[in-house]
């Protein structure tokens, strides 16, 4: 499995391009301007098969007006988030000076789904709290695994909840759930620096005791 981080848009949002041996990849939350994403997948020969949204916040979408044409499956969303990609009020954009309103999803996603992208398998953990369809993506690929967080967990702090479609409450069970995944899984956040889930277990005020 391969992985190569994008810092996208204006707050600098983790977009996240994972590929296997045989060239098959998807792009985890296009937050920005993203023709660092597309000359990536020019040169490198890969063939984009999904865009996969964590959430349907304004920071992880931008990109989508230069990334969804190059996807030949098109995006996936939680369908707790789905009608944020076509309404700028829901998906906050328009408090960022720049509405953005997009088609509907082609693939809407549920807890425990899978999506097989050449030899990575991509389960979804619906982790709501940050919004109503919040995602995180366990990715396996042979004896490697990595979690994708969104805006779920972040090293040392965990998404915010006073937005609306935001639940305290439920960001809470969500880190439950997130808990009882092993120590060594690598953490990889919709902003900030990668982590542990085992560091954050020990270190993360807000994890779950």
């Amino acid at each position: 499995m391969e992985i190569k981080r994008f810092p996208l848009g204006a707050l600098w949002t983790n977009g996240y391009l994972v590929w296997d041996e045989g060239g098959h990849a998807f792009l985890v939350d296009p937050g920005g301007e993203a023709s660092e994403v597309r000359a990536f997948l020019e040169d490198k020969g890969l063939t984009l098969e999904w865009i996969v949204l964590t959430h349907g916040h304004g920071d992880h979408i931008g990109g989508l007006p230069q990334m969804r044409p190059l996807s030949r499956c098109g995006v996936a969303i939680h369908r707790g988030d789905a009608d944020m990609l076509l309404e700028p009020g829901k998906n906050l954009s328009t408090f960022m000076g720049e509405p953005l309103s997009f088609d509907p999803a082609e693939r809407i996603l549920a807890d425990g789904e899978e999506l097989a992208v050449g030899s990575l398998t991509v389960r979804v953990i619906h982790t709501p709290g940050h919004t109503p369809g919040g995602i995180c993506l366990l990715v396996t690929e042979g004896e490697e695994r990595v979690l994708f967080a969104g805006d779920t967990l972040f090293a040392r702090s965990i998404g915010r909840t006073d937005l609306p479609g935001g639940s305290e409450e439920l960001l809470e069970a969500s880190l439950r759930v997130l808990a009882e995944l092993p120590d060594e899984l690598r953490v990889l956040p919709g902003h900030g620096p990668e982590t542990r889930i085992g560091e954050e277990r020990r270190n993360n005020p807000f994890w779950p005791r």
